[in-house]
């Protein structure tokens, strides 16, 4: 029954699941009203919501755009379960605008796919990227997906490869312009970020354990789909896909080691999540496992989501 709703794209179903957004968003935003009396928080969480809602667009556009799978708005509707399991992240506005950077990086390394405009795409994604570990250091690992990309499409012109030293030249420029302005110093705003930090003794309750324990064991799963069904996919994507696990792993990697760690980093690996949610519904064909896959996650994001409210 599930299924049937999402398998197919309207606006009706992005409608259906921006709604539920809204509902589970404001009845996190309801348990504390004091931001009810200000102007100002009043238009930080409509903004975060509305980022929120782009972001969703976003890798639902990547997922279509790229033939990454059928049209449907599975990809939409897992993303939104996967936010369910970190309501915190209704409230982290940098999080949430530093994976918009990242996914904007993404739509760019994966339309390089057509080697139109290549080195504006580059340099884009390159540039995109550096914003991102401005605002989260760690993030600079997503360097090596441009790297990759250049590797696989257009690795032949040499001045591809210089394309992001020059994005980074930009970036520094433009971060060194910025700290000006500001009372900090490089070293404490940025440098003193950039170190590995593997613990995982962040949890403040049970709860939260729980959510990143589920969260791992379904990603686990929606990888290994991916990984087993990745042979059966048309010759011609295989690049994009390699790309997209690429980010995946990347973005697991950035969680594992920032120094500044909770569940809400994990928001970096959703877009290419929920991509393998899709094609892990394309896999299992028959409806009841379909349903089965689609139920049980329902089940676990709202227990981790009532859980942590």
């Amino acid at each position: 029954m599930i299924t049937s709703v999402f398998k197919k794209s309207t606006p009706l179903n992005y409608s259906l699941v921006v709604i539920l957004m809204l509902f589970f968003f404001l009845l996190y935003q309801f348990q504390d009203l004091a931001w009810f009396k200000s102007v100002l928080l009043i238009t930080q969480k409509v903004f975060i919501f509305l980022l929120l809602v782009g972001t969703l667009f976003i890798s639902n556009f990547v997922c279509k755009k790229n033939g990454l799978s059928k049209d449907s708005t599975y990809t939409v509707f897992f993303f939104f379960l996967f936010l369910l399991f970190f309501p915190s992240l209704f409230d982290n506005l940098k999080i949430i605008v530093t994976n918009l950077f990242l996914l904007l990086a993404l739509r760019r390394l994966l339309s390089l796919q057509s080697l139109k405009a290549s080195k504006e795409k580059i340099f884009d994604a390159a540039l995109w990227i550096l914003v991102a570990s401005i605002l989260q250091p760690w993030c600079i690992l997503f360097i090596a997906l441009v790297f990759i990309s250049v590797l696989f499409h257009v690795s032949s012109d040499y001045r591809n490869w210089f394309l992001p030293f020059i994005a980074l030249l930009v970036a520094a420029i433009g971060f060194l312009v910025f700290l000006t302005f500001e009372t900090t110093t490089l070293q404490e705003f940025w440098l003193d970020k950039l170190y590995v930090d593997l613990s995982l003794d962040y949890f403040t309750n049970s709860y939260q354990n729980w959510a990143f324990a589920i969260f791992m064991t379904a990603s686990l799963f929606l990888l290994i789909v991916m990984l087993l069904s990745y042979s059966n996919k048309p010759q011609l994507l295989h690049s994009s896909y390699k790309k997209m696990i690429a980010f995946f792993v990347i973005a697991i990697a950035v969680f594992f080691i920032s120094p500044d760690k909770n569940n809400d980093l994990l928001l970096f690996a959703f877009a290419p999540l929920a991509i393998m949610g899709t094609n892990a519904l394309e896999v299992f064909q028959q409806q009841v496992k379909q349903e089965l896959i689609l139920g049980v996650l329902i089940v676990c994001s709202l227990f981790t989501f009532f859980t942590q409210l």
